[in-house]
């Protein structure tokens, strides 16, 4: 009797590159973005990214050498990318220990307790964030903000996200004209000059990051550029309806999670689906549920809930949007 065939957990990818090479890809692709945060918030930008790093290698070490008795392989990328992702959600005054706190739920109980890398359902890195904006909302949402001078740290100033003084004025009875003279001009949120998470901000940096990934073929297009043009088309509907009560597209797209998410956080290989088709629908509903949290929940922001929640329907969308099998006969008709 001949030996059975094991298969490794996901992703699965068929290319020479091993999964630890494509890991330092996206790696490399998030470097863009965390210099521009060095340079909005400073120092406290580089602290927030190192505890969530070592943390979440820290966390996964542990758990696989003393919990799980297992290969230990922080080596291989995964942790690290968590935890920058994670970092990356997060605003740079957060206090150290809920850093901790929230690589801890990241690795050990969206991560680890699946199983590991090619195991977890949900995006470790958002299961992390969600939680501390759940258990500390005040602490989550106390933005610094960018200082338009020669010091560019912004550790004393805090403020809105322009999603959240959207979502303030409009429930206040401001009309956008009104919102839109106080929020950052799109330059400065295309350059990531405004307040925030601290890798969320410049459209710029991600951007550049994004393409390196396309380039490399990390990623494909259909998840980002699905859920980008249905979230434009979607806010652009309720705009051109009501120009006085609904942002435009452009502000929408960016500001906020929408391009970190879009590129980094929903194309994560084990939590997105297989096929193309699969992938389109998924980022369909990122973007949906997206603009209906953004326009009509509590939360000026949504992306995060939209993935988890889009996370959560992956197995059935790979379940209907099978790829055929190899070797399937295809039965055709004689005339």
């Amino acid at each position: 009797m001949s030996q059975p065939i094991i298969i490794s957990a996901s992703p699965h990818i068929h290319s020479s590159r091993t999964s630890k090479k494509l890991m330092y890809d996206v790696v490399i692709a998030l470097i863009p973005a965390f210099l521009v945060s060095l340079y909005v918030f400073g120092f406290r930008a580089l602290i927030v990214t190192v505890v969530a790093v070592i943390s979440c290698l820290l966390f996964e070490y542990l758990i696989q050498k003393y919990l799980l008795k297992t290969e230990v392989t922080i080596g291989d990328g995964s942790a690290l990318i968590t935890g920058i992702l994670l970092a990356f959600n997060l605003p740079s005054g957060l206090p150290i220990w809920m850093i901790i706190v929230g690589s801890l739920v990241a690795i050990g109980v969206a991560k680890m307790s699946f199983g590991g890398l090619g195991f977890n359902i949900f995006n470790p890195a958002l299961v992390g964030r969600v939680f501390l904006l759940v258990s500390f909302p005040v602490q989550m949402t106390m933005w610094p903000t960018a200082i338009e001078n020669n010091a560019t740290i912004a550790d004393a100033v805090t403020g809105a996200t322009p999603l959240g003084l959207i979502k303030d004025g409009l429930l206040f009875g401001d009309t956008m004209t009104t919102i839109v003279a106080k929020i950052p001009s799109t330059i400065d949120l295309f350059l990531g000059i405004t307040g925030g998470s601290l890798g969320e901000m410049s459209v710029v940096a991600l951007l550049i990051g994004g393409i390196y990934l396309l380039v490399r073929k990390v990623i494909t297009w259909h998840i980002p550029v699905t859920m980008l043009v249905t979230m434009g088309i979607m806010t652009g509907i309720f705009w051109l309806i009501n120009p006085g009560s609904y942002a435009s597209p452009l502000i929408h797209i960016l500001s906020g999670g929408a391009l970190l998410g879009a590129f980094f956080m929903a194309t994560d290989l084990v939590t997105s689906p297989m096929t193309k088709k699969g992938m389109v629908i998924f980022a369909i509903g990122i973007a949906v549920i997206t603009v209906v949290i953004r326009l009509f929940g509590a939360y000026p922001e949504g992306v995060s809930f939209a993935i988890l929640i889009m996370n959560a329907f992956v197995p059935l969308i790979n379940t209907y949007f099978k790829p055929k099998r190899f070797g399937t006969q295809i039965k055709s008709k004689i005339v």
